[in-house]
């Protein structure tokens, strides 16, 4: 049950403990876990040159039922010796200048200089087209309200779709770093790639809830984020676009379509958090789940999971000759692991991973250092420590939208309001109340896409429930519509499960998830072109 506390409250004794643990080395070296982390070395050589790939252990972390992984969470579990973590510490780069090193790593495509824009002779050959983007802070109305935003546009080319890129919790614009060249490559579009309101580098305004119930609670929190997205397209007067958001910010796209209908030509849903239900989460009279996949998001090697073939999770799925089949009778979820006590009386009393963070203060490096290793372990050094180093500059900030979690999510991921339920209506919203000569004007309809990994923690069969309550709603749509509204209907589902990608689909095979995304904006630029033609 959730029992959240106000975020300025005190760190309990059992976080200090945890914190401890990173901070003092121990002595018994039989405690440590397998490693398939590597190492990150954070020299000023290093970042200069790249170095050779070292070999990797591809066995699996054991289970967190493990006492010695419960008991101790250092040595390689947190790879960046004491110094090295210090010296960071010391020499960090502002979040702005992090981030402008990981936009740096784009191929072909130029930064813009506000002062000589268009810079038409500026930008270099590019063999797609002369592509330019531009980082911005998009003040919103409201006291400490501003969005930071990534734009590309295709010079000289009138631009007649949108797309715009939404961060999972905690994350920010950056790491899709691999996705911006390719799929600017598309003409017609502009793309956008936006900080959620209090994360990334975007502005951090205090969070706080008002309400009292636990749906309005849920409402307020969604709309602690909607709304910030939803001034930042009036002020960017973006009539409709197409919206992809990852992980919560997919979770956060639907509340979005549904708050704000009428604006979105696609909805793409990159592993979405909070799909299925989980009587536990939603239920605030019973205790809080206590098994989870998501703890594979701190254990999974990265490496492992692009360089070899699964044999488990969403891969059954993808091999079933009967994919419904297949769903309901549940072969397909992914592996759950108990889920620590500590970790949901954190949870619960708001006390984010980002809190241990800033409490480690010169170790903070090191912390960061266990998720980074195993996350951007099959990239290249340079781009590792790039990546570590935005990841540390962005967790260091001040708290704001990392609160909202356990509003929105039980430990585990598992949603407080679940997307499972309200999902058929998305598209089918009132956008003209009815007048006493005039009747209501609905939505017809988008086309929304589910994707996931094949190794991915998120299940699968949440996609596909998803995907059948909204063609039995465009059944029912086309039943019930007039002839108007059956001419406009555009309504549609589909599930795609990208290989040799966990949960970060978009990084562990760019190339697959590119391609799939720029087949996605070519079939919504024949309808964009189609509806021009009829209207």
């Amino acid at each position: 049950m959730l029992k959240t506390h106000p975020t300025t409250i005190l760190l309990p004794q059992r976080l200090k403990k945890f914190a401890s643990l990173i901070i003092h080395k121990r002595s018994d070296p039989s405690n440590i876990p397998t490693a398939t982390a590597k190492p990150i070395n954070m020299t000023t050589d290093s970042l200069s040159s790249q170095g050779a790939k070292q070999p990797h252990s591809h066995s699996q972390p054991q289970p967190d039922s493990n006492p010695k992984i419960q008991q101790q969470m250092t040595g390689s579990w947190f790879p960046m010796g004491y110094k090295e973590a210090v010296t960071q510490w010391w020499n960090t780069v502002g979040p702005k200048q992090a981030e402008r090193n990981v936009l740096s790593l784009i191929p072909h495509v130029k930064e813009a200089n506000a002062e000589s824009y268009p810079l038409k002779d500026f930008v270099r050959a590019d063999p797609f087209g002369q592509r330019i983007w531009k980082s911005s802070l998009i003040p919103l109305p409201g006291k400490d309200r501003a969005l930071n935003e990534l734009s590309i546009e295709r010079v000289g080319e009138k631009a007649d779709d949108t797309l715009v890129m939404l961060h999972g919790y905690g994350a920010g614009l950056g790491f899709f770093y691999q996705n911006f060249e390719p799929l600017t490559r598309v003409p017609g579009w502009k793309l956008y790639a936006l900080d959620m309101l209090g994360m990334g580098n975007s502005s951090r305004p205090p969070f706080k809830i008002k309400a009292k119930t636990q749906q309005e609670k849920i409402t307020e929190a969604e709309s602690w984020f909607i709304d910030a997205l939803e001034d930042w397209r009036r002020a960017r007067n973006i009539e409709k676009f197409t919206l992809m958001g990852h992980s919560l910010g997919g979770y956060l796209a639907v509340s979005y379509a549904l708050k704000y209908p009428g604006r979105l030509n696609k909805l793409i849903l990159a592993s979405p958090a909070g799909i299925p239900a989980d009587p536990w989460a939603v239920n605030a009279e019973m205790p809080e789940p206590e098994e989870s996949t998501m703890v594979n998001e701190f254990s999974q090697s990265q490496e492992s999971i692009v360089s070899r073939e699964s044999s488990g999770g969403n891969r059954k799925y993808m091999d079933a000759k009967d994919k419904k089949a297949a769903a309901k009778t549940n072969t397909t979820t992914p592996e759950r692991r108990r889920i620590p006590g500590w970790v949901s009386w954190l949870w619960d009393a708001n006390v984010s991973p980002f809190s241990i963070v800033r409490l480690a203060g010169p170790l903070g490096p090191r912390v960061v250092s266990g998720w980074t290793s195993r996350r951007f372990n099959h990239l290249p050094e340079t781009e590792r420590e790039v990546l570590h180093t935005y990841s540390y500059s962005l967790f260091r900030q001040k708290g704001s939208g990392e609160y909202a979690l356990p509003y929105l999510l039980a430990p585990g991921a598992f949603a407080r309001s679940p997307v499972i339920n309200r999902i058929q209506d998305v598209g089918r919203q009132v956008i003209k109340p009815a007048t006493e000569t005039t009747p209501a004007v609905r939505e017809t309809g988008f086309p929304i896409v589910f994707m996931y990994g094949e190794n991915d923690w998120m299940d699968v069969a949440g996609g596909l429930a998803a995907e059948e309550k909204i063609k039995n709603r465009i059944v029912k749509a086309l039943t019930n519509s007039t002839e108007d509204e059956k001419r406009r209907e555009n309504g549609s589902a589909r599930v795609k499960i990208i290989r040799k990608a966990g949960h970060h689909l978009y990084l562990d095979n760019p190339d697959d998830f590119n391609k799939f995304i720029q087949e996605e904006m070519a079939e919504t630029k024949k309808h964009t072109l189609k509806q021009k033609e009829t209207s």
